[in-house]
């Protein structure tokens, strides 16, 4: 059986050639080797034109929204990125566009999509969502910017029948879900209640986790998103 092929979305980031320094599309290999791991075949989306992302969907088996640069914050009416004083560095809105036309058309297409991290709130924000922008601030601790923790996950979600009622994830964060999204619902929970993960009713897969499932050994969500992929 053909694997199914799973579309990467890629970081811009300046990389080196020898003497030659260009704005590059990267990824980090952990995501290609999960997918790959899970049975999956997967191949790296630059982000180019918004207008191409249907093209994109329309020959991907599925779609993960990979992590990287904070959301600009101006997409959701929040204050933009270049104005706050948040550390993360510059909006990247060329990426911010594509993802999340992206996004939008892996929704439409019923195409299974797995959000991680900073793709979880590309989905959010594509669905009309919004996030806090200084997490510490809104919870009164810094607990969110380490390393590990451990979430809460509902086991009647997809997400809690791939990984069960608790899940010791990876992946510091800065931001996270406000307001939900159209039809976005929150599946997994920190200690202080804040949304660690959420799932679109009604789609066949669309998961997003706001830790990094492809760094650790535990690799049974980025499966689940090739299992929904198979025909």
């Amino acid at each position: 059986m053909a694997r199914p092929i799973v579309g990467i979305t890629t970081y811009l980031e300046a990389a080196r050639w020898g003497t030659w320094v260009r704005e590059a599309a990267v990824s980090p290999r952990a995501y290609a080797r999960a997918v790959e791991k899970a049975g999956g075949a997967p191949v790296l989306l630059p982000p180019l034109s918004p207008v191409s992302a249907g093209d994109y969907v329309r020959r991907l088996d599925a779609v993960v929204l990979a992590g990287g640069a904070e959301v600009d914050p101006a997409l959701y009416g929040e204050v933009p990125a270049d104005e706050a004083d948040d550390g993360l560095g510059g909006p990247q809105p060329q990426r911010d566009r594509f993802e999340t036309a992206l996004a939008q058309a892996a929704v439409e297409a019923d195409v299974p999509l797995l959000a991680i991290s900073r793709g979880m709130h590309v989905l959010n924000v594509a669905q009309g969502g919004t996030l806090i922008t200084s997490l510490r601030e809104a919870v009164g601790h810094d607990r969110h910017e380490t390393a590990g923790h451990v979430v809460t996950v509902s086991v009647s979600s997809r997400l809690g029948k791939a990984v069960g009622d608790r899940a010791e994830v990876t992946g510091a964060h800065r931001r996270a879900v406000r307001r939900l999204g159209t039809g976005l619902i929150a599946v997994a929970w920190a200690e202080d209640q804040i949304v660690e993960a959420v799932e679109l009713q009604g789609h066949r897969f669309a998961v997003g986790v706001q830790w990094h499932p492809e760094r650790g050994a535990d690799n049974r969500l980025v499966e689940a998103l090739v299992d929904a992929a198979r025909p």
